[in-house]
């Protein structure tokens, strides 16, 4: 046997016989055990003497006797001695007891039957030492006994083969198996002595397998006793009081603490074994009343299996004699029960609130959907809250609400408006939910229950429909629609909370018993139903058969659908109607029914992104693209879907890589088409090549977000933080493809045509070989400048091409000279077209060309061949000609503006546009917005010197303020817009308020946002004004940091940190200085510093929360639990607050910054106390906030669960196990700390605790090296279960390291 082998080469033959030969002496002799112990002592004396325990004496002992029971060699008095002296040994440390019981179980369990004596006394040892595992023993023995040991047990009890083939390795590891493997055998053995037969795939390996001893069972069970000899009846006895002794013996091992430490590590880390232990006690529950010797033994197993149910339930806790301890335990929010009505209770739930209004930043779009972000957040903050699912509900509606009511009256300008947060409120929410909403929760909040003006028509539709429903239940449904947004139904009393229960019925939540909900629906009406006004909906007209014409396509498109059937049927026209109903049917679903259709709003959203990759026709064989034939519906999906809202509801739904990808057919289709006219089609109604070319490529660039800084590609790139590229969008997109999810998805919509999409097949970026020479080419223009062309090269004609086209319009104003690209190559001007007229090329052409056109111009424009209203007019017939060359003039002037090779230019008002008009009360306007949100900076004004810009900024906004402000034009706006922006970033700090003078004196309307648009460029840069508002953004949510006024004594205030209302146009604005930093963060250069600035924030704000204890240097709380509870309370609200901040400005790189440097350095950086003496409890405080902060911050974008969401990119980078690796040298005294050590003691213990408490499955991607000598630090500190807490959740490997630790439980 392998086993044998194993031994010989540490004992000889000789060695073995002279052990056996006096054992067998003793035994004959009954020698009393101390004789058996000198005599074997005698004779493993030897050169040198062997380590005690010895493996070799208990394999040959236990083998012995297991020999001489199944011979029945020897009398029983003999057999007794021998097990006494095992027991003796064992107590006298000669034998390892984990190596003599593994050894004993497989022969004495299976023939427990044959063999019920020394089962009896096997049963006997098993009791006293199956948990004896004395470390400071095994400790004395050498490599080569601990490994004879840990291969004995392995081999004897199969353990590798049982627990998943994982090597055991090590005595500790093998304890923990072995201790889980007897209860199981004992178990398992127990119910077949009672024939209880478990399901194969429970039975233990111990369980006898052969059916003649099940025979011999069967036999001696039903063999009457008077049948059966002396010896026989009490060998029957025996056996059936083993099976309750057995019992006893699980009883009294699971009790103790130790057996629930073991238990407990099987329970974290290998679940499916613990489950089989649970299934076995459901089984036995399942037959109690089935079996009499269950009924008998039901007060043993009632005391087993509670045993086991409490290792579920388990938690170590830590010493609440010291603060520290009591911190970590202390509950984490109130019960929203026992709040008012004030609206500021929910300051714990912030990071809904911040989340949210981060999302209704129009310059990102997120590329994870909203719905899945804010499921994961709703699972971490319940964790940390310790919140029941209706609290957290509720907070989420109470956010969302907020949300709305900050926008009821928003800015004018290309943002963001209303419809975007109604569909977080009514569509976004309503899917993240799925448990109940309580019918009385949102009554106390009738404030936020106001709705908006244009959404009052909605809500008493929603509010008529319930009246209609109690009414007349049968035909509540007769004659009422959803409503749109701006109907005028009769005033029904409806509010928010009627359409966020439509929004749940429409989604299963709840049902129309809620429509009974008392004060529900107003009861004058309930009595009068005559009242109500019954309103026939289109949709009802549509869905019978009318054709679509003009006046039903208005009311369709105007008016939300009310079902999945309305928007499936409007799909199918727009594939397959006539070629006037499809572009109407495309027309209507990019309508109301995306817009405010919030009940279906996840539908509609789903078929417009199909509809923008029409399937390809069966039998379809022509060489040119299908796409070409569905160009009208294309042209409506495109404009229909291009405002901002629409954009922006699509990036909440997580669907932009999916758009993005539908977009790059239709470029690469449409851009390589040649035109046969330029914008004028035969009807009014056509589209034009370069118009559907241009409204998909413009939306494409708005989804990759190419015109950004670095620094905000570098924050919302890709997995690894890189710059955000349409292959990443791509590897997004095909990521998702054949997922769980999109299967679910898509069975919503089974009664779609079983089509082959293009959109199901993985798309690479080398399938559009068009679409990637442009995008290299962009990459070219920013990082060097362009190179001359040839003579005859194919783009330098396209150029002199365009070149012609632009300056005929001026020329036959009569008031310059044609110039060409041969400023360029050196060679003149040649077209072979009428100047004018427009070129026929396909617009990929016309993009390449248009960089060499744009330089030509400019730089005739800087040596004044060119006058800049003649610039101006000639870059608007560019983009008149082809719209999707405003692309190609916005990287252009931007790479120009960074390289500062051009003059800045007089903005006089003669040739260039003057702002002086406005210029003074913009800048006016910007230091009291400034000054409202507490930044108070100095302001570099124009004042009377010359107003300069430099040319190609000039010449971009000159362009840009041409632009119409109508709805046709904002898919251009929505693009030029954000690239102004970015172009004047690389300009001096005063370009902004010229830029915001200039185009409010454009649009008078959008004066207010413009003017806040541009105090934001005021923290691209300036450190000073970032500490400024950071600190507004902290005294705003928390109060003022003056002890006299204690944030004891104070609630923390959402409002007061994002706004009760974004304010609107007319008077100066006054923005909350948080929706101020959310809106500016994405812009700082140097968001390392925000780091600092922030920890150095939650310091101090942690040392104010402690405030009212003026305590000394003692630790223990002098103080009541309720002032504890509130006060870490509000160092929670400190910690939640920073690391929103954290988050929404840098993302995962400033999170891993915060890790691996600012917090470190903070640890390591002696401070000078800048408020006097700060108490021992205010440290402590420090500490705790401090390691709260960093823990949520990364839960905030990887969660806490076991599985990471797929959007979370944090969990890959090992940043916790980084840190705490830190932490540990600091422990092992080989670094020096600087900050205080209790600030040190506080921080670690409670970041430890709040890992073990709230993310306990980060742990397991700490080193196993780390945990160890974190747990000895913990030691050193007296808090042994904080070092057992923290090792039992560091996975498999560090099972063994806690049953190391047994010996310190008490």
């Amino acid at each position: 046997m392998e086993e044998e082998e194993v031994w010989t080469w540490r004992w000889s033959e000789a060695e073995r016989r002279s052990v056996l030969e006096t054992v067998k002496k003793c035994q004959e002799r009954e020698e009393y055990p101390l004789v058996w112990a000198m005599e074997l002592a005698t004779c493993n004396a030897g050169p040198q003497p062997r380590p005690t325990p010895s493996p070799e004496l208990a394999h040959l002992l236990i083998s012995h006797l297991l020999l001489g029971a199944k011979s029945n060699q020897g009398d029983k008095g003999q057999q007794g001695s021998l097990w006494k002296f095992v027991e003796q040994a064992i107590s006298w440390g000669l034998l390892s007891p984990l190596q003599v019981l593994s050894l004993l179980t497989p022969s004495l369990i299976p023939n427990r039957r044959s063999l019920p004596e020394h089962y009896c006394l096997y049963l006997q040892l098993l009791s006293r030492y199956a948990l004896s595992f004395d470390q400071h023993l095994l400790a004395s023995l050498d490599d080569a006994s601990k490994h004879l040991i840990t291969l004995s047990v392995d081999n004897s009890l199969h353990l590798s083969l049982s627990y998943d083939g994982l090597p055991v390795l090590d005595i500790p590891l093998a304890f923990v198996f072995f201790f889980f493997t007897i209860v199981i055998a004992l178990l398992d053995s127990t119910m077949h002595d009672w024939g209880l037969l478990m399901p194969t795939s429970l039975r233990s390996p111990f369980q006898s397998a052969n059916p003649v001893e099940d025979i011999d069972d069967n036999h001696d069970a039903h063999t009457p006793a008077y049948n059966l000899s002396e010896n026989e009846r009490r060998q029957r006895l025996l056996r059936r009081n083993n099976s309750f002794m057995a019992l006893e013996v699980l009883s009294k091992l699971t009790q103790c603490r130790k057996a629930t430490v073991l238990l407990r590590l099987v329970h974290l880390n290998m679940p499916e074994k613990f489950n089989g232990l649970l299934q076995r006690l459901q089984f036995l529950e399942a037959n109690k009343f089935t079996s009499p010797n269950l009924k008998s033994a039901s007060q043993l197993l009632m005391g087993f299996s509670a045993n086991v149910q409490r290792v579920v339930g388990f938690e170590y806790r830590l010493n609440k004699r010291q603060l520290i301890g009591m911190f970590i335990g202390v509950g984490s929010c109130r019960p929203l029960s026992s709040l008012d009505a004030k609206l500021n209770w929910s300051s714990c739930w912030i990071v809904f609130d911040i989340y949210m209004e981060n999302a209704m930043n129009g310059r990102q779009l997120p590329l994870t959907s909203a719905i899945l972000v804010l499921t994961e957040c709703i699972n971490t903050l319940r964790v940390f809250n310790q919140a029941s699912w209706q609290d957290t509900f509720l907070a989420l509606w109470i956010s969302a609400l907020r949300l709305v009511q900050r926008g009821r009256d928003p800015l004018e300008g290309p943002i963001p408006h209303l419809e975007s947060r109604l569909c977080v409120l009514l569509s976004i929410v309503p899917l993240v939910i799925s448990n109940l909403l309580e019918d009385e929760v949102l009554e106390n909040f009738s404030v936020l229950l106001c709705p908006p003006a244009s959404v009052i028509g909605a809500a008493n539709s929603a509010a008529a429909k319930a009246l209609s429903f109690i009414s007349n239940p049968k035909n509540a449904n007769d004659g009422l629609h959803s409503g749109s947004p701006g109907d005028t139904f009769f005033n029904a009393g409806g509010n928010m909370r009627h359409l966020i229960v439509e929004a749940c019925i429409a989604r299963n939540l709840i049902d129309m018993s809620a429509y009974f909900w008392p004060g529900y629906v107003c009861a004058s009406f309930v009595s009068q139903p005559d009242v109500l006004q019954v309103q026939n909906s289109p949709w009802e007209k549509f869905m019978e058969g009318a054709p679509l014409n003009g006046p039903l396509i208005n009311l369709l498109y105007t008016t939300p659908a009310s079902s999945l059937a309305e928007i499936e049927k409007l799909y199918h026209i727009a594939l397959n109607g006539s070629a006037e109903e499809r572009p109407a049917a495309a027309k209507i679903l990019c309508g109301a029914s995306l817009s405010s259709g919030w009940n279906i709003q996840e539908h509609v959203v789903h078929f417009v992104v199909k509809l923008l990759s029409p399937p390809i026709p069966p039998g379809h064989t022509e060489p040119r693209s299908h796409l070409i034939d569905h160009m009208p519906m294309l042209s409506a999906i495109l404009f229909g879907a291009s405002s901002v809202d629409t954009v922006h509801q699509l990036s909440l739904y997580g669907v932009v890589p999916e758009v993005a990808a539908s977009l790059m057919p239709l470029c690469e289709t449409f851009g390589s088409l040649t035109p046969t006219s330029i914008n004028k089609s035969s009807s009014d109604n056509e589209p034009s090549i370069y118009m559907v070319f241009s409204a998909a490529f413009l939306l494409l660039l708005r989804l990759w977000k190419f015109h950004g800084p670095p620094l905000e590609q570098f924050i919302t790139g890709g997995t690894n933080g890189g710059e955000l590229t349409l292959e990443y969008l791509l590897l997004l997109r095909n990521s998702r493809i054949g997922s769980p999810k999109s299967a679910d998805r898509d069975e919503t919509n089974s009664n779609l045509n079983q089509l082959e999409f293009a959109a199901d097949k993985p798309i690479y970026i080398d399938y559009y070989p068009k679409l990637r020479v442009w995008c290299s080419q962009n990459k070219s223009c920013l990082v060097s400048t362009l190179s001359g062309l040839c003579s005859g090269n194919p783009v330098h004609q396209v150029a002199d091409k365009i070149l012609s086209m632009i300056y005929s319009k001026i020329t036959k104003c009569g008031t310059s000279t044609i110039i060409s690209s041969s400023s360029l190559s050196g060679s003149p001007a040649c077209t072979g077209e009428d100047t004018y007229q427009r070129p026929m090329l396909p617009a990929w052409e016309v993009l390449e060309a248009t960089p060499f056109v744009l330089e030509a111009i400019l730089t005739a424009c800087a040596h004044g061949r060119l006058s800049p209203r003649d610039l101006t007019t000639g870059l608007r017939d560019l983009v008149d000609f082809l719209p999707a060359s405003v692309a190609a003039i916005i990287t252009f002037f931007s790479a120009e503006v960074t390289r500062g090779t051009w003059k800045p230019v007089p903005m006089n008002g003669t040739d260039w546009p003057s702002p002086a008009a406005l210029l003074p009360l913009v800048e006016s306007e910007m230091k009291e917005t400034l000054a409202a949100a507490g930044v108070n900076v100095p302001f570099s004004s124009s004042g009377l010197s010359p107003v300069l810009l430099p040319l190609p900024v000039a010449a971009l906004v000159s362009l840009t303020i041409t632009f119409k402000l109508s709805k046709n034009l904002e898919y251009i706006h929505a693009v030029v817009g954000p690239a102004l922006e970015s172009c004047a970033s690389g300009c001096p700090s005063n370009s902004r308020p010229i830029l915001a003078a200039l185009w409010a004196q454009k649009v008078r309307r959008w004066h207010t946002f413009i003017v806040v648009s541009c105090c934001r460029s005021v923290f691209r840069q300036n450190e000073e004004a970032v500490a400024q508002l950071l600190r507004s953004c902290f005294t705003s949510f928390l109060g003022s940091t003056p002890v006299s006024k204690s944030l004891l004594t104070k609630e923390g205030n959402v409002n007061g940190l994002l706004g009760r209302i974004i304010p609107a146009r007319g008077a100066c604005p006054t923005i909350a200085p948080g929706l101020f930093y959310i809106r500016s963060c994405r812009t700082i250069h140097n968001v390392e510093h925000v780091n600092d600035l922030i920890v150095g924030l939650v310091a101090e704000y942690a040392w104010e929360s402690a405030a009212k204890w003026k305590s000394s240097d003692c630790l223990r709380l002098k103080s009541n639990q309720a002032s504890l509870s509130l006060a870490t309370a509000k160092a929670r609200e400190v910690a939640a607050l920073g690391a929103c901040l954290v988050c929404v400005t840098g993302g995962l790189p400033l999170v891993q910054e915060l890790y691996r440097e600012t917090i470190p350095t903070w640890l390591l950086s002696s401070r000078e106390e800048k408020r006097g003496e700060v108490t021992a409890v205010a440290r402590i405080m420090e500490g705790y906030t401090m390691a709260y902060m960093l823990v949520l911050s990364r839960s905030f974008l990887s969660g806490v669960g076991a599985n990471p969401p797929s959007w979370a990119v944090s969990r890959k980078a090992p940043i916790i196990g980084d840190h705490l690796d830190f932490l540990a040298r600091v422990l092992d005294g080989n670094i020096s700390l600087g900050c205080d050590p209790v600030t040190w003691k506080a921080y670690v213990s409670c970041l430890v605790g709040l890992l073990v408490s709230c993310a306990p499955a980060w742990i397991k991607e700490v080193k196993l090296e780390t945990l160890r000598r974190l747990a000895r630090g913990f030691l050193g500190w007296h808090e042994s279960e904080m070092a057992l807490s923290l090792l039992e959740r560091g996975g498999v490997a560090a099972m063994g390291s806690v049953s190391e630790l047994l010996n310190v439980i008490n």
